[in-house]
């Protein structure tokens, strides 16, 4: 259930002495008394709704709140509807990673950068790893370049203590196109 920012106030809870009134066509009626602007939109079977209440006077407008609520719900979901959700996915891998393990890690990271995810590539060293960053590297870059037909690299590789992080995108389409 999709819930309105602000809560508007609604027939008797508009508690103000003098309102600037909008019939139901769009109209302006002019400043008028509340209990007055009431009787009006009860005479069209609507309701009162303060749409602007930091104005001087707040103004108010005939409308039906229901409808008007239920139009809010509809153009909220289909915002949502149309808006792509890009998760951040990690792999992590060691230096001394065996050749099916890395085609395995490899294929994961293709599928998430296919799907239009951003992923993290981590070569995390571990102990007496660390004297030997440059196999890691070598890896490292290996990976860059065998996903460079389905993701781009954001960032990286960069150092940030006993790891190496390396941030790819997906590949736009427009590039994709001239390829292939």
């Amino acid at each position: 259930m999709v819930v309105i920012p602000q809560e508007l106030r609604i027939n008797h809870r508009i508690r103000i002495k003098e309102v600037r009134l909008i019939g139901p066509e769009g109209e302006q009626m002019g400043v008028v008394q509340t209990h007055d602007a009431m009787q009006k939109a009860q005479e069209v079977s609507l309701d009162l709704v303060e749409v602007a209440p930091s104005g001087k006077p707040p103004v108010c407008r005939i409308m039906d709140y229901s409808k008007y609520k239920y139009e809010q719900e509809k153009k909220s979901k289909e915002a949502r509807k149309h808006q792509k959700i890009i998760h951040l996915k990690e792999i992590k891998i060691k230096p001394r990673i065996e050749e099916h393990d890395y085609q395995v890690k490899l294929y994961h990271l293709k599928r998430f950068l296919t799907r239009g995810d951003r992923a993290k590539l981590t070569m995390v060293f571990r102990g007496r790893e660390m004297s030997h960053v440059e196999i890691g590297r070598k890896v490292i870059d290996r990976a860059i370049s065998d996903l460079v037909d389905v993701g781009e690299v954001e960032k990286g590789p960069t150092r940030d203590g006993r790891n190496i992080m390396v941030f790819f995108v997906p590949r736009t389409t427009s590039s994709k196109k001239t390829k292939g």
